[in-house]
């Protein structure tokens, strides 16, 4: 999975995200291991969203695969939830009858809670997405990578009202053998995908649909994103896309965990 580049609007999560960054660093340490997910609230983040409840270990692996099957499709959202993109992207899906998972950075989730409880009141998943969508985060330590999971995580569980993410997807891609395993460990199946649609670059909407109707048959996991600057490219090729894969027989799911 490519890494996206160019993006100043992540430099900017990552500006956003640096007191939270610090606060961790100063305020508390945490330890995290395969298996075992043991967490005190932190300073200045409410402990509501419970770190320390026993919560099921999924499996390491990146999943790719959809709970519908062979001829399942996964539509995944990446880089909200955002005020003006996140609401037309769940009127859409709601018109088409699909169900979405979306990838929310935390600092996002914090500043549009409603929105995230309306993603899980229409009944789509969660996932997490770390706290400011550091791509290059495999090459940080495993205590920021630690960080940016876990703080990430109780940002979500609390906007959304105790709803906890379901998966983990790595920024850009940038997994690594720890940041898997820890997720797992609290229940967040690693998320990769099989088709992306590049509509962070805005290459135009014929192109979007194009690469989904040539990669599909590469894997069912479709990548879009409903942040990050203008997605009216984005809503134009779902409308697309969405009546187009029901046509070829395709059923909307969840990716497996």
């Amino acid at each position: 999975m490519a890494k996206h580049k160019g993006r100043a609007w992540h430099v900017r999560l990552l500006a956003a995200a640096l007191g939270v960054t610090a606060m961790a660093a100063g305020a508390s340490v945490w330890t995290a291991q395969a298996g075992t997910a043991s967490a005190g609230p932190r300073a200045g983040i409410s402990s509501e969203a419970k770190p320390q409840e026993r919560v099921s270990a999924v499996a390491v692996d990146i999943a790719h695969a959809s709970d519908r099957g062979a001829k399942g499709v996964n539509i995944t959202i990446d880089d909200g939830p955002d005020p003006n993109w996140t609401p037309q992207v769940l009127q859409l899906l709601k018109d088409s009858g699909v169900k979405a998972t979306f990838c929310m950075v935390g600092t996002q989730a914090q500043a549009y809670p409603d929105l995230v409880k309306k993603v899980v009141a229409d009944g789509h998943r969660l996932c997490n997405h770390t706290v400011s969508h550091d791509t290059a985060m495999d090459t940080k330590s495993e205590a920021y990578q630690s960080q940016q999971i876990l703080d990430a995580e109780r940002m979500i569980t609390k906007a959304s009202g105790g709803v906890r993410p379901q998966y983990y997807r790595a920024p850009g891609g940038a997994f690594t053998p720890y940041s898997r395993k820890l997720a797992a460990s609290r229940g967040m199946r690693p998320l990769g995908w099989n088709v992306d649609t590049k509509d962070f670059e805005r290459p135009g909407v014929d192109t979007m649909v194009a690469t989904v109707k040539s990669e599909i048959s590469n894997g069912p996991t479709v990548l879009f994103h409903d942040a990050g600057g203008d997605r009216s490219q984005t809503l134009a090729a779902l409308r697309q896309v969405l009546p187009w894969l029901r046509e070829q027989g395709y059923a909307f799911g969840f990716p497996v965990r």
